[in-house]
């Protein structure tokens, strides 16, 4: 059984101050126990003994976007954690950035059901409730793009045409990943300053 994590953040600030961006919620899905769950700023606690168990964290734009934001709070240093980066993946083999929606609509027919401006307002509104069901709605469009890269080895874009065009992907975990992430062969990280 896999023990790897797909996550995704949500955050409130000026995303033009990337500095003092601030989580609001974080979501994952962790595929051991086939469970979703979300955790509030003050929650993020529970959240890293999962992530320190996991064999790989999987995200989109997970390295230039999540990771920074939540080592914030972190102790440890996130970027040494085994990860996937499904953009970066696109990215390499494309040339191009692409957004997940635009990926998720050409390669399996689903859209996004909200952006981050609107979870932004729904901090301010106080419904922490809705921004829980859009960040885990993001994470299983995630999952099911991750899960569509593994088996077919190929995504698909959204041309101006309205044609669709592949990308070859490999989101194959390397062999060697324990040894090149700071891991040890436990599954436990190492990184936290004992």
């Amino acid at each position: 059984m896999s023990h790897e994590v797909v996550f995704d953040i949500e955050t409130r600030g000026d995303i033009k101050d990337f500095a003092n961006l601030k989580i609001t919620v974080v979501s994952i899905y962790e595929y051991e126990s086939d469970k979703y769950t979300s955790f509030e700023e003050h929650e993020l606690s529970n959240l890293w003994p999962i992530l320190e168990k996991a064999e790989r964290l999987i995200g989109f734009n997970s390295g230039h976007f999540d990771l920074p934001i939540m080592n914030k709070y972190y102790t440890g240093d996130l970027m040494f954690f085994p990860h996937l980066d499904l953009l970066e993946v696109v990215k390499d083999t494309s040339g191009k950035r692409y957004k997940l929606n635009d990926l998720a609509k050409a390669t399996l027919q689903i859209e996004k059901s909200a952006d981050g401006l609107q979870a932004m307002k729904w901090f301010e509104e106080g419904k922490m409730d809705e921004i829980k069901k859009y960040c885990e709605q993001d994470v299983k469009v995630t999952k099911e793009i991750y899960e569509y890269g593994v088996k077919n080895k190929m995504l698909y874009f959204p041309m101006l045409t309205g044609e669709i065009q592949p990308i070859a992907v490999n989101f194959d975990m390397p062999k060697n990943n324990y040894a090149t992430q700071g891991q040890s062969g436990s599954g436990i990280n190492l990184t936290l300053p004992f």
